[in-house]
């Protein structure tokens, strides 16, 4: 072991950048290590701790949010600080990182979306899930993003969670809503909401879709909005059927899904349709608004490897809508001084560990997590063993001496450098106090916390 790193004498000092649920399953396992002693420095540009749960979960979903509180153990470890409001790349550089760090983790996530690559994308109202989401969860980046809601409908291009999300807040009422943690700028938003239909549009099957159970199933108990199916497209093309033989989850999706075709509108007020084998080609625009979507109808054909591929057609339906949501995927971007793959989206790795694509060799004592390793799957339980892998990986390679001791190690020199640079840091400490505050503030009108949503308030709370 290089240095006796990792000792009690000399603890391995590790940073981490990104402050969501796989920054802290890495920061979790290395302070749990038995056999080495890890001091972490977790850096975040944003000041509020948790990432993905504060921002990316929908406000109705306060179970999910729960595992927040492991997050607050960790952060309340001895070998555990926080630096919030530091911006990696001008607060603080990669080269800073190097000289004060043993080892690096990244766990930034995938930060941009997929676009349609359409005419009249680039319209107003036309906008990634991501976006609304961030919106109406109080990220600070999209406070003001300020969607039109005064369309009649709008249409969510996806089938996955995050689509099943952004459509059913659009469906909920307030009242299903004020008691959650969505921001009073959303809520009062969306409680002039006048869309009322939202079509959920997906290019392949009810086969293929990525949403879970839980999710298809929530849609069948809204206050004001029926789920509607169309029984046409739940026909199951030979090699669909064969692909979910034996899939149990796929086939509850699917007797959701018929169940709601069988039952029909019951006459509220708003309606989620479900449309399948449908790919938006264009949007179409009169004096400068979006009013429908030129859609083209696919067929299904089986491709080599077992998948199968949604196929145009050439036959088209236009629906009308005022908005339209695209959540077909996300990716991150690159890191200055960070290696990056921009056809796949993610830091090129080796189980976790960084690869240097001009060497292909591994990059001395850089590591990476989470979507910005493996791309955006899985739920925010699945970083927990993604975390793990890569730690464990660290820990090898510093068993084997492949970790170089930095050339300042001191923990002082950090605060220092960020002191001299200006740079107002938020604590674990001053973060869990903000918490409280939001907390505080939600019990006094019935809700799990009102957020503080603007960087400046946070500031002027603590100072």
């Amino acid at each position: 072991m290089s240095d006796n790193l990792g000792s009690p004498a000399r603890p391995l000092r590790a940073a981490i950048i990104g402050a969501g649920p796989s920054g802290f399953y890495a920061a979790a396992a290395m302070l749990k290590e038995p056999n080495h002693k890890v001091t972490v420095d977790m850096f975040d540009r944003l000041i509020a701790q948790d990432g993905l749960v504060r921002y990316g979960v929908a406000p109705d979903h306060q179970n999910i949010k729960a595992v927040a509180k492991t997050y607050d153990r960790t952060a309340a470890d001895p070998g555990f600080r926080y630096f919030g409001h530091v911006n990696f790349g001008t607060d603080i550089t990669h080269d800073d990182l190097k000289r004060h760090y043993d080892v690096i983790f990244y766990a930034v996530g995938a930060q941009s979306d997929r676009k349609l690559g359409i005419p009249g994308e680039d319209v107003p109202n036309s906008l990634s899930a991501t976006e609304f989401v961030a919106w109406y969860n109080g990220h600070p980046d999209f406070q003001h993003l300020d969607p039109d809601l005064s369309v009649e409908s709008a249409i969510v291009v996806g089938v996955g969670n995050v689509a099943m999300d952004v459509a059913r807040i659009l469906a909920k009422s307030v009242d299903e809503l004020k008691g959650t943690d969505i921001t009073g700028y959303a809520l009062a938003a969306l409680s002039k909401s006048n869309v009322k239909d939202i079509y959920i549009v997906a290019r392949r099957g009810p086969a293929q879709v990525k949403f879970t159970n839980a999710e298809v199933r929530e849609m069948g108990h809204l206050e004001i909005a029926d789920p509607i199916v169309l029984d046409s497209e739940l026909r199951m093309d030979r090699a669909s059927s064969a692909a979910i033989e034996g899939d149990t989850s796929m086939q509850k999706n699917l007797d959701y899904l018929r169940a709601y075709a069988e039952i029909g509108s019951r006459g509220k007020p708003r309606r989620v349709h479900f449309r399948f084998l449908l790919s938006p080609v264009e949007i179409i625009v009169e004096n400068g608004k979006m009013v429908a979507v030129k859609m083209e109808k696919n067929e299904l054909r089986p491709i080599t490897g077992g998948d199968i591929k949604a196929v145009g057609t050439g036959q088209f339906e236009t629906i009308p809508a005022g908005m339209i949501l695209r959540s077909v995927g996300y990716k991150g971007t690159a890191l200055p001084g960070v290696p990056y793959d921009s056809r796949s989206g993610v830091i090129p790795n080796e189980v976790g560990r960084i690869m240097d694509p001009a060497t292909d060799k591994a990059v001395r004592g850089e590591y990476v997590v989470g979507w910005a390793k493996r791309g955006p799957t899985g739920v925010i339980g699945t970083n927990k063993p993604d975390s793990i892998e890569s730690v464990n990986s660290m820990f090898e390679d510093l068993e084997q001496g492949k970790v170089a001791a930095a050339q300042d190690p001191n923990p002082d020199a950090i605060v220092a450098l960020l002191k001299d640079r200006g740079v107002r840091f938020v604590t674990a400490d001053e973060w869990r106090k903000l918490d409280a505050v939001e907390v505080q503030m939600g019990v006094a009108t019935g809700k799990p916390r009102v957020k503080i949503v603007e960087p400046a308030e946070m500031l002027k709370l603590l100072d």
